[in-house]
């Protein structure tokens, strides 16, 4: 019979200090038993959704940056710039703007999936300079249309003509 140990990657306590609010550091010991080099801490953020994260070092999107968006309808795109935070609602309210649809009225792609209004575009992984694809609603155009030509509800019957 084989006995199998695991391998330790990692020796040594930590100890957890926070500086209050979203942000706190993981300090290790000092003989840097990690690998060898112990180049000190490790900072941690809280995402809006709850989540202690570590903190990201790269150039990618973080909270409060700008990201610009292409938004691209059937005939026409445009750029929109907005928060990295914000969610799919507000860049519907802003999009409003200039389509002239009312939020209700849009659907908006992303990755090949329409998103709720509710969803947060950096939890999707929307970063600077992603295309967005904005639909008009079928079912509020069809409305639209058929309220333009007589204002009689789609299921209402016809009158019959006696001759």
């Amino acid at each position: 019979m084989i006995k199998l140990r695991s391998k330790r990657f990692c020796r040594g306590s930590f100890k957890l200090g926070g500086n209050g609010g979203g942000n706190a550091t993981v300090k290790g010991n000092e003989k840097g038993s990690c690998g060898g080099t112990n180049n000190g801490e490790i900072k941690w953020e809280l995402r809006p959704g709850g989540m202690l994260v570590q903190k990201r070092e790269s150039g990618e999107s973080t909270v409060g940056e700008l990201i610009t968006l292409r938004v691209s309808t059937v005939s026409q795109w445009h750029d929109i710039s907005i928060e990295a935070t914000s969610t799919f609602g507000e860049l519907k309210m802003v999009l409003s703007l200039v389509t002239s649809l009312e939020p209700e009225e849009q659907r908006l792609l992303f990755k090949g999936k329409e998103r709720d209004s509710g969803e947060y575009l950096h939890m999707v992984g929307v970063r600077d300079k992603d295309k967005v694809l904005l639909l008009e609603d079928p079912a509020i155009k069809e409305r639209k249309l058929h309220g333009l030509a007589g204002g009689q509800p789609i299921g209402a019957p016809c009158r019959p003509i006696s001759v």
